[in-house]
């Protein structure tokens, strides 16, 4: 894709990822991703972030489209050192030979670490330090933890842009570069997928910095991320503000979420009768195999749903290992204000129930008694998962109120 001028001498000049179909551990089916980064043609020619080194190539190609062959950068600013945002620093170093190089306390550790430098001009800017480029002026503001210790939020007031490296971006390969030239549903499919998958364990710090910009008297017209579509107009960047705040917030939906593995299509099919149980008391049921569901897709389903069902046989005195795999990604992603419960079918010796009830206990999630089947459910202990997802409904609707 061409550079494209977002606003008057500032332009996206990234890369799209049409073919990444795994990103941190989380499936991208057939989205893929792009790589967005920046440049400010000013007194100082200004660099904003660079993309994941197999796009070396169309970096420098369209850094050539906008500066010219002989193209010369002045400032560098690295807001995050992750490889998808920093994977051509060195080359572009050794290319461009910046006068400064401009990251985080945190981000100076981080980038020695990577690239194990030597005589970079590399100046740390903590929050609140300001440099000019001539007509504009960039802000810093330190965003540890978002979702890396040396994430940095830039803001250059004169344009109203504030650049937020992995805040608010979507994992989505597109031919468009603005959230306003798409349609709202699948856009915001996309933000709480990379939400549920990479953002969510920092919440807190979203709540704390993220849903207080309007605290901190920006003016903010434009929020471009690393990833994704860019949002443009007040409207728009209130608007994902919003969103993530809602997301933060984790306020659960009357929604429920069972998943499970299955041996011989036992704990199937009392995963199918506590759903109609749930569903009769007009609860949202989302049933996920494990065969059929990567992880991640089940984590995008998990994020706002209020009641967590997990389902396996007892299998060598453990649990099948998809849903050993979904409970230990779950548990890294720390989802909260939910409800927990666990299904399983077993042949003698019967450990499923428990592993499972103790892993979602383990999360914080407040739990319904579980239900247990030797081999094949009848009718009577399918009444009991039936009765089982009535019982869950309840709790659902005394949290939601």
């Amino acid at each position: 894709m061409k550079p494209v001028e977002i606003k008057k001498d500032v332009f996206w000049i990234g890369a799209v990822d049409w073919n990444r179909r795994n990103f941190h551990g989380y499936s991208l089916s057939h989205k893929g991703t792009t790589y967005n980064n920046f440049l400010i043609k000013d007194e100082k020619v200004t660099l904003i972030d660079t993309v994941s080194e197999e796009f070396w190539g169309t970096l420098q190609c369209n850094i050539a489209q906008v500066l010219g062959k002989d193209a010369k950068i002045d400032y560098f600013v690295i807001n995050h050192l992750e490889p998808d945002h920093a994977g051509c620093l060195a080359k572009a170093v050794e290319k461009y030979q910046p006068e400064k190089i401009y990251t985080s306390p945190m981000g100076q550790k981080a980038m020695m670490a990577h690239f194990h430098y030597e005589n970079w001009p590399v100046e740390v800017v903590p929050t609140g330090t300001e440099i000019s480029l001539g007509a504009r002026t960039l802000h810093f503001i330190e965003a540890r933890m978002l979702h890396w210790p040396d994430s940095m939020l830039t803001y250059c007031p004169e344009d109203k842009i504030l650049y937020t490296n992995d805040a608010f971006g979507q994992n989505w390969a597109t031919s468009e570069r603005f959230a306003d030239e798409v349609d709202r549903y699948p856009l915001e499919q996309r933000m709480q997928e990379y939400y549920a998958n990479i953002v969510l364990p920092y919440s807190p710090v979203v709540e704390k910095l993220l849903c207080s910009l309007g605290d901190m008297g920006l003016d903010i017209d434009m929020i471009c991320p690393d990833h994704g579509l860019l949002f443009r107009g007040k409207e728009d960047c209130q608007w994902v503000v919003d969103k993530y705040c809602e997301y933060a917030a984790q306020k659960p939906k009357n929604k429920a979420v069972i998943f499970y593995d299955t041996m011989w299509h036992s704990t199937e099919k009392m995963a199918e009768a506590v759903a109609t149980g749930l569903a009769d008391e007009g609860v949202s049921v989302r049933i996920m195999s494990l065969k059929a569901n990567h992880h991640s897709d089940v984590m995008s389903e998990v994020v706002d749903a209020a009641a967590v069902i997990a389902g396996s046989p007892t299998h060598n005195n453990g649990i099948l290992p998809l849903v050993s795999n979904m409970l230990t990604y779950m548990k890294g992603l720390r989802p909260q204000n939910k409800i927990g419960s666990a299904i399983g079918s077993f042949g003698w010796s019967g450990e499923c129930v428990k592993i499972l009830s103790t892993a979602l206990s383990d999360m914080g999630m407040e739990m319904i008694d579980p239900v247990k089947v030797k081999h094949v459910p009848t009718h009577d202990t399918m009444q009991q998962c039936y009765e089982q997802g009535k019982a869950i409904a309840a709790a659902i609707k005394a949290k939601i109120g």
